[in-house]
Parts: C-alpha cells; structure tokens; sequence
C-alpha cells in the first residue's frame, strides 16, 4: 500500500519527497495514473499515455560522469559524452529541491535472472504509469526480498524537471546522466520511458564483463529440443517479432547476457512495437495491447469508443507496448537457456542489397558484429523520420559504455569455444531501396529463420555474394529461390550493383574506426570494394 517515509539510500542525506508511494501494484496504480490525467484506458483495458515532444530516445542528451573508478573503461566520445562530477552534482541538488514538495512512486526491482549477476535496482518516477513501466520491464522480486531491499543502483525519472544548459554542461532541457561511482541515474526533461529502460541496460553492459558475461542487446528463444538462439539487432528490424514464435519458448526480446552456464535475460517484459501490428503475423504481441496492465505510448485510439487504432501514426511511427513477459503464453518461468546454437544477425537494409539470409564465418559473424549495420526506423529516435543507413556497434552502440572491440572479442570467443553458427538476415528492402522496393515479406524470413535453426539449410548449396563474400543458399522451404537472391528481385541490375558497391564503400569507411583492434582477418571477412 502507500507509503510516506524516506525512501533510503539514493536520497539520504538530501531534501525527500512529501510522499514515496513504494511498489504499488499495478492496480492502484491504475488509479493514481488516471486521476492525475497521466493516461486514458483504452476499450480492453491497456493504458494508453502520451510522451509529449519526446516520442522516442534522445541519445545527444545521454552523459556519464567523469570520474576516477569509471574513467578508464570508458569508450569516450559521441556515443558516451563526458560531464563533470561539479555540473552533475549542481543538477542533482536542484533536483532534490525541486522534488522535495512532491510525491514520487518507487518500485523495487531486479534486472537479470540469473542469480549471480543480477542486481537490485529501485526506479523512483514522477508519474504512475511510469512507475507500471517499471513493474512491467524489469524483474520483480518476491514478497519476501522486498522486506530487506537494498539497491545496487537507482534511477531518478522527473520528467517535469528542466536540465539548464548554461549552468549543468547539458546539451539542452533534456538530460540523461549515469553516475557510475555512485550507481546513479538521473532522467530529467522527457517522458519517454525508453529512457528508464535503456540506461538501466547501458549500466549492466558497463558491469558484467568484469564479471566474464557478455551483455547484449538481443532477443533469445528456445526451441524443443533446446536449441538456443540469440537474435542481435535494433530497434524496429525484428527482434521482438522473430523471437515470439509461437513453435518455440521466448526468453526475452531485447536484453541479455551470456556467460559460462548459458544465456539469461535482464528483464522480466517486453517493449514491442505496435504500429501496424498484425493480429495474422504477429499474434502473440498483439494480443497484449488488449489487456489490462499493458502501457501503451502515444497509440492513438477512438476519443469516444477507447477503440484502438495500431494502423495509426498520427502522433508517431514509434509506438510502443510495454507489458510482463508473462502476457506472452510460451514465455519461459526462469528467463535462463543453455548455450545458443544459433546467433541471429538481424539488420533492416534501406539500400536493398543485401540478401534476406546468409551463412557467416566466425570471422564475418564477429566483423558484422562490430558494424551493427542497420536503418534507424522512423520515431525510434528524435529526427529520424524515414529509414536512414546507419552504423551501430554490437548492434547498440548507444547503450554500449567500453570499446566495441571488447564485447567483439568475447562474443567471437564464445562462437568458437560453442561451435555456434551465425547468420545475416536482412529484414529490410527488396527489389529496390526504400521508396522503390518493398519490405521483406513477414513470412518468408519467419520460414527462413526456422529453417536455419531446424538445420534445413545445413546442406543446401550456397554461392557467394560478389560484394558482401557471404554464403547466401540457393533454396529454402517455403521461399521463392529468386527471393534468396537480391540482385534478381531489382528490375535494374545495374542499379543493383551501383546501390551495393556504394553500401560496401560505406561499409568499409565504418570499419576503419575498429581495424587497429581486431584480427586481421576479420578486417578482411567485410564486403569487396571492387568494379
């Protein structure tokens, strides 16, 4: 129930809050959220918010304190821009002041299912339907492990807050600050709770390769026969979709590690994608936006029947679900698999080059790794309003603290000491580039990534694609064989060349940021720059 008490350790020593409401179920906080005007609910019961201006990330407006225990392992630069321990500390006492004669909701957390490299997490948010974000997107402890909670790290969410350039070294009103020393983050200036969930995983990448497990910004499912599998990927190229395949368990969509014991998931929700969401294709997911505890961002529905409308992008394309894993019937109880025999190497190609699936080598699996080639979906980001070609490393080079290159290494030593395949699936473009061609067909790439982790491929003829050297196979069940071959489904194959040979270049001008700290030959398992 409420509680109006000092909520302990991130506060302490500070002006608190008039009230601390701590782990309200999401029942009440239903209510609160509702009074307050924060949210509407929709005709089967999802609540529906809106984010205001920030309708999804803000990454020119993520900072990590600079400060001596952090400092080294830092990969400093535009993905993780310094500010100084004096501005952030200046920011952090006027945000004290300015909650002091509020009322703050607070839920108790775990992020990572595995036992031993989980961590305590407390979430203090200014609004109610953030605080059911929470409840749905991180792990919640049992009764009993909230009697003696003690955070590992906390996140401070007050939207209404506004950061001041001048004074705080921020880049706008807009702030999201990790202190690593501390285990502090800070949230001001925007609503989108992605943000909550991000810098969360941003902390656990810093943390666990200290502790021999790869973080990883992937979705994980698991078949009958225990066959594991990890899809890496971004936003929006089809991580959550692909891994919530109805002939297989789902570990999680978006967030996990890999040590020595096998694979587990940070989370303990998912936070899909709705716009255009198929009840055909994509079954799973769309029935959580019709159920009551599902958060629902800036969907737009009917003012008058609460009816939605997922087909809508009036207020953005980037709309979002967030709701428990367990919404989602073949959801695994442990959020823990054995050793992958599988890794997915998901990208959304706006060129329309690349081939819907291919075979890598170890040393392709790891260059492809460390380029995270992609397009930024529309609304995933502020600015982003159309597909635009872009390089992430690890696939998520925004939530990635330490150098590429290290999470690189331990991902390659894992492929090989398991014996793990890799594969490229593009679920991008075809026929032409974005605005010319057409997305890939929904079924055809669920039909080709089963057939990859079924072993279907395993003895189909490959041949090798001119430009990109991989191994794309000649047939699949269920896939026109013109489909696997991109150059033949462009009605002009010389644009065809042009359009890929201009994606290699681009390719190759990515890699030469990390060449200095890989193998040579994986420098060399990258497209051919060639007529």
């Amino acid at each position: 129930m409420t509680a109006t008490q000092s909520p302990g350790t991130a506060l302490t020593g500070e002006p608190v809050p008039r009230v601390v409401r701590i782990n309200l179920s999401t029942a009440e906080l239903y209510e609160h959220a509702i009074r307050a005007g924060e949210g509407i609910v929709a005709a089967e019961g999802p609540l529906v918010v809106r984010t205001g201006k920030h309708t999804g990330r803000s990454p020119e407006d993520k900072f990590i304190v600079r400060e001596p225990s952090s400092e080294a392992k830092i990969w400093w630069g535009p993905v993780n821009r310094p500010i100084s321990e004096e501005h952030y500390d200046r920011l952090r006492a006027r945000l004290m002041d300015y909650v002091a004669d509020r009322e703050l909701y607070a839920q108790d957390c775990w992020i990572g299912a595995h036992p031993g490299h989980r961590r305590s997490l407390r979430v203090y948010t200014e609004t109610a339907w953030a605080s059911i974000f929470a409840r749905n997107l991180f792990r919640r402890p049992p009764q009993d492990a909230l009697a003696a909670f003690a955070p590992n790290f906390t996140i401070i969410d007050v939207p209404s807050f506004k950061a001041d350039p001048a004074t705080e070294g921020t880049r706008t009103e807009t702030a999201i600050l990790l202190h690593l020393e501390r285990m502090e983050i800070v949230i001001v200036g925007t609503e989108y709770a992605g943000e909550i969930k991000k810098s969360a995983f941003t902390v656990m990448n810093y943390l666990l390769p200290d502790e021999g497990v790869l973080p990883m910004h992937s979705a994980v499912n698991v078949g009958e026969a225990g066959d594991t599998v990890v899809f890496f990927g971004l936003s929006g190229t089809g991580k959550t979709t692909l891994s919530a395949d109805p002939e297989r368990v789902l570990v999680g969509d978006d967030e996990h590690g890999w040590g020595d014991d096998g694979v587990f998931n940070f989370e303990g929700g998912c936070y899909a994608k709705t716009i255009r969401l198929s009840p055909m294709y994509e079954p799973d997911i769309f029935q959580t936006t019709r159920r009551f505890g599902t958060i629902l961002e800036n969907v737009d529905l009917d003012p008058r029947t609460r009816a939605l409308d997922l087909d809508s992008d009036r207020i953005t394309e980037n709309t979002r679900g967030a709701y428990p894993l367990h919404f989602i019937g073949n959801a695994s109880d442990t959020g823990m698999a054995g050793q992958p025999r599988n890794v997915v190497l998901l990208t959304a190609d706006a060129f329309g080059v690349m081939p819907p699936i291919s075979r890598l080598t170890h040393d392709q699996a790891q260059y492809h790794f460390i380029s995270g080639y992609t397009a930024k979906l529309a609304g995933t980001e502020i600015g982003v309003r159309e597909p635009k070609a872009t390089f992430s490393a690890c696939f998520g080079a925004p939530f990635t603290p330490r150098h590429p290159g290290e999470y690189a290494g331990m991902l390659a030593e894992r492929l090989d000491r398991y014996g793990v395949q890799a594969w490229l699936v593009n679920t991008g473009w075809t026929g032409g580039p974005y605005g010319i061609g057409q997305r890939m067909n929904i079924d055809h790439t669920r039909s080709m990534v089963r057939a990859a982790l079924n072993g279907q491929l395993d003895g189909v003829e490959t041949v090798e694609d001119p430009i990109f050297g991989v191994a794309v196979p000649t047939s699949c069940p269920n896939v026109p064989p013109e489909f696997l071959q991109p150059r033949r489904t462009w009605p002009d194959g010389e644009g065809y060349d042009r359009q890929a040979r201009q994606l290699a270049e681009m390719f190759a001008a990515n890699f030469e940021t990390y060449r200095d700290g890989v193998a040579p030959s994986v420098g060399e398992a990258g497209p051919r720059l060639r007529a």
